[in-house]
């Protein structure tokens, strides 16, 4: 049997404010070509297909395609709900997409219960285990404690279970921070009480286990792996290969594991150093196409940066700034009272941006400050009465 694993979807998420929907789209036609061309037999979404609860329109519109198209394929799907998804929204309908070969799992009550596949070797039992919330499952389930480990130790009980009635080879879907994974800065925090991290040994013996959550990819052990999102959702990701593991199923065992990697829309540059270096640096050419995050070093903060850093790097998204050395100004600490308004804000400006302001500047900010008041000639100074104002 041959195994497409992907997840982490997220459709209907923007990177940055620049809307992914068509990327994702992309990434759907490429998910199946490789079903065509590599003649897949079962693909697995391992949870987060939407990005929110309440998606947008247009994600249920791409979802509903995919899934469409997936079953008029020569696949069969098992797709799970991750920390993402409503498990309401997207089970809705699931009895009926079984009939087509679309295997939805989003409730927790269907944990144990296998989509039983066969192929040359003999049976494989297909157990999808949705995002589990230790908090809604602490009582129905009667766990020890309120926490992803012991909820999902009980959902693989039942599948243990159930994988002891019956001679199969067995693939897991599973949603988790599993212990051994590079979590990045895209990924929903799922901690309950500080943790979030679940031991790899509860997938000890299952054949294939496919993972969700984290958004890089990762081998935590031949049979246990991430695919990771099949895009970049955050900077972090700048070095991450996006895409989906190709796994083989023989008699015994996994066979053999290709990581087929996806379209990328638009690279990834995380750059840092002074404006005019960035801006001159003959090296950053590649940059100029690529979506980018700059962090500037200059010790004065830079006029217009932005603008002047989009003029050779049209889809720089995000800008900070961290200046080289001590500042001249690191914070305002000086005490407001006995000072104008106007005097708290010419050190605030200082201190943020390392530089004083200009007369224009200055000006406007006085404008500021008699316009907050209604007689400016109140606002001379910052002093204490004395009273309960």
């Amino acid at each position: 049997m041959r195994i497409l694993h992907s997840s982490d979807w997220h459709l209907g998420r923007s990177f940055h404010r620049v809307g992914m929907l068509e990327h994702q789209a992309t990434y759907v036609d490429h998910l199946l070509d490789v079903v065509a061309s590599e003649a897949v037999d079962l693909v697995v979404v391992a949870g987060d297909v939407y990005d929110r609860a309440l998606p947008h329109v247009d994600a249920v519109r791409l979802a509903d395609e995919a899934l469409a198209r997936l079953a008029a394929s020569r696949a069969r799907v098992v797709l799970t709900s991750g920390n993402h998804d409503s498990a309401q929204r997207l089970g809705f309908g699931s009895r009926l997409f079984d009939a087509a070969g679309v295997h939805v799992r989003t409730d927790a009550s269907s944990v144990g219960t296998p989509i039983l596949l066969e192929d040359a070797h003999g049976p494989v039992a297909v157990h999808g285990i949705p995002y589990l919330d230790p908090q809604a499952l602490h009582e129905p389930w009667n766990l020890p404690a309120r926490t992803h480990e012991a909820a999902l130790a009980e959902a693989m009980r039942r599948v243990r279970d159930d994988l002891a009635a019956r001679p199969a080879r067995s693939v897991v879907l599973a949603h988790a921070f599993v212990a051994g994974g590079l979590p990045s800065d895209s990924e929903r925090d799922i901690s309950v009480g500080g943790v979030s991290v679940v031991s790899s040994d509860l997938f000890e013996g299952i054949t294939y286990t496919a993972l969700g959550h984290l958004h890089g990819r990762a081998v935590l052990d031949d049979g246990l792996r991430y695919s990771g999102s099949p895009l970049a959702y955050s900077f972090s990701e700048a070095r991450h290969t996006k895409g989906s593991w190709l796994v083989d199923l023989g008699a015994d065992g996994v066979a053999a594991t290709t990581f087929v990697e996806a379209p990328v829309p638009r690279r990834l540059s995380v750059l840092s150093g002074e404006l005019e270096t960035l801006l001159s640096d003959p090296a950053l050419r590649t940059a100029e196409s690529e979506w980018v995050q700059a962090t500037l070093t200059d010790p004065v903060r830079p006029d217009r940066p932005m603008e002047r850093l989009r003029a050779r790097f049209p889809h720089a998204l995000v800008l900070s700034f961290a200046p080289a050395g001590e500042p001249a100004h690191a914070v305002v600490a000086q005490p407001a009272r006995g000072r104008t308004d106007h005097q708290v804000a010419l050190d605030f400006v200082h201190a943020m941006r390392g530089a004083p302001a200009s007369d224009d500047e200055s000006s406007l900010l006085q404008q500021a400050c008699d316009g907050c008041t209604e007689d400016p000639d109140a606002d001379v100074l910052l002093v204490s009465s004395g009273g309960s104002g």
